[in-house]
């Protein structure tokens, strides 16, 4: 049982519909950009993970992915599709930070998923994956050094989790990558937005390898702001707004 609440558009529907991902630990939440998709005609989904923001159970970025999939199966149900006006054949993924990383990895592994949009998507366990044979010294480094790192980012929203797990945890599943997206990625419109906040490169590189997969639906545009995109909000939505114009129109 998650916290979530559904942006219903107006009209008789059914409507396509956005499931929108927060990030690490979640302070912004881009309810702007869920209104916005909202008066575009578009439903959108908006929840707290497993352990975050009063979701119950324990945080953990498995459970993310889980819960991620999870909502979408929800809208799916032809219940729940009928009672909230969800066209179950038209949902997109949209996540910001982690929650973009989150978007990428469940879109590629499945294949009904019409479009994905990653803003500032955060590359978590591209950036904690140690080749193969790495010494234990350098791993406990690694270790420490992302502990610290997500402990500064604040656990005080997260439950059942500490710094030190979730950081194993990333180094436990490199699959999640950025990198290792592409090939499920292939053949369906990709949004990557980046900005001036350090997390640009893995997402273009991604765009790139999709690009290279054969995929002529795949866009990328950078920002020159910040990680919350402080003074581009409407530019970012604009763009988003546009991704869904464009499935709108396939």
């Amino acid at each position: 049982m998650l916290n979530a609440l559904m942006y219903e558009a107006a009209g008789a529907g059914p409507h396509g519909t956005v499931v929108l991902l927060h990030g690490f630990p979640g302070n912004e939440k881009n309810l702007d950009l869920a209104q916005a998709i909202r008066r575009a005609g578009w439903n959108v989904l908006y929840f707290d993970y497993r352990g975050s923001w009063g979701s119950p159970g324990a945080f953990s970025f498995q459970h993310s992915i889980e819960d991620a999939q999870s909502a979408v199966a929800y809208l799916r149900d032809p219940a729940n599709a009928a009672k909230l006006r969800v066209s179950p054949g038209e949902i997109v993924l949209v996540g910001h930070s982690m929650g973009g990383m989150i978007a990428l990895y469940v879109a590629a592994h499945d294949e009904k998923i019409v479009g994905v949009g990653a803003i500032s998507a955060a590359d978590m366990a591209g950036r904690a994956a140690l080749p193969p044979g790495t010494p234990t010294d350098v791993q406990k480094q690694m270790l420490a050094g992302l502990s610290k790192g997500l402990a500064a980012e604040g656990m005080a929203p997260l439950a059942g989790c500490t710094p030190e797990g979730l950081a194993a945890e990333l180094m436990a599943h490199p699959e999640w990558s950025l990198a290792n997206d592409a090939a499920g990625l292939k053949s369906k419109p990709v949004l990557i937005l980046t900005s001036d906040d350090g997390l640009a490169e893995p997402a273009e590189k991604l765009a790139q390898s999709i690009e290279q997969e054969g995929n002529e639906y795949a866009k990328s545009v950078h920002f020159a702001t910040d990680h919350s995109y402080s003074d581009k909000r409407i530019a970012m939505e604009e763009e988003v707004l546009n991704g869904l114009e464009f499935l709108q129109n396939q």
